[in-house]
């Protein structure tokens, strides 16, 4: 990344790193208090969001929506008269920085995150590891309430055969239905004793389950995850952002998770909103 023309050498060289709260007002206006001290040129870090568990499916959606939530922003920041430039990096946060550091000199970062009790970031301790990684280099922390602000809501959505059955697909819709909202949907590996090969059953639903809602313009992602559906769920809540929970299954003693009281134990501890949908067997989709 090079500096942009016409931007004095004594311009500070600003590291500014976010995820969703990227395009917040409360990150630009932070940049912009900066930029009133003196001359400062930004270089924006856009990661990808990757889970520390399971496997992405459909990576793409997610690098697209975090170039999105950087083209705005560097727009923000040019109207604003702050020369910036920036990408999207896969690996990480961490990995990001790390790389930007090595890559061109930076004088001090401004990191932006949800409040403490929404960041998957806070609760990593990925603040402290990019301030060690920062050196002596001083670091902003912003906190920024994208979503409150915005209404968009984080819908986590676990399912496994029944990932692809109507009554679960017609939750999803009419949920998008309701205001600005993402989907993650989590399969558990149903094959356990596959070791790191995904069950290629698994994996086809999924993606099916991701082109039908996508196809209909809903922002959906999802990964193979953790066998243990329970697991899953606690891990990618740890990882992300989410708001809301759907947990889809078959009915009563047809449904193994059921058995294990799977949303039960999930309503007393994961601390969000839960809807459950139950799929009968019959109304199962098998993917082609």
């Amino acid at each position: 990344m090079s500096a942009g023309a016409g931007v004095s050498d004594e311009a500070a060289v600003v590291l500014v790193v976010a995820n969703e709260t990227l395009a917040g007002r409360e990150l630009i206006e932070a940049v912009r208090r900066r930029a009133d001290r003196g001359p400062i040129r930004a270089v924006v870090v856009a990661p990808v969001n990757e889970p520390a568990a399971g496997y992405v499916v459909y990576e793409h959606t997610r690098r697209a929506a975090a170039g999105r939530r950087l083209d705005r922003t560097l727009s923000a920041l040019r109207d604003a008269g702050i020369p910036a430039h920036g990408g999207v990096f896969d690996g990480g946060p961490l990995s990001a920085v790390k790389d930007v550091l090595e890559q061109e000199h930076v004088d001090e970062l401004i990191v932006s995150t949800h409040p403490e009790a929404r960041s998957g970031w806070l609760r990593r301790d990925l603040l402290d590891e990019i301030r060690k990684a920062a050196g002596s280099r001083p670091v902003e922390h912003v906190v920024a309430d994208v979503g409150a602000a915005t209404g968009a809501t984080n819908v986590l959505v676990v399912a496994n055969e029944t990932v692809l059955s109507e009554p679960l697909l017609d939750t999803i819709r009419q949920r998008s239905a309701q205001g600005a909202v993402s989907f993650l949907i989590v399969c558990p590996q149903s094959d356990p004793s596959g070791g790191e090969h995904v069950h290629p059953d698994a994996e086809r639903r999924l993606r099916a389950a991701l082109s039908e809602l996508r196809s209909a313009g809903i922002e959906a992602h999802g990964q193979i995850a953790h066998p243990d559906p329970y697991t899953a769920v606690m891990e990618t809540i740890h990882d992300e952002r989410v708001d809301e929970l759907i947990v889809s299954t078959f009915p009563g003693e047809r449904s193994g998770w059921l058995r294990r009281d799977l949303v039960g134990r999930l309503r007393a501890d994961a601390g969000i909103p839960i809807q459950h949908v139950v799929v009968e067997p019959s109304q199962v989709e098998v993917p082609a």
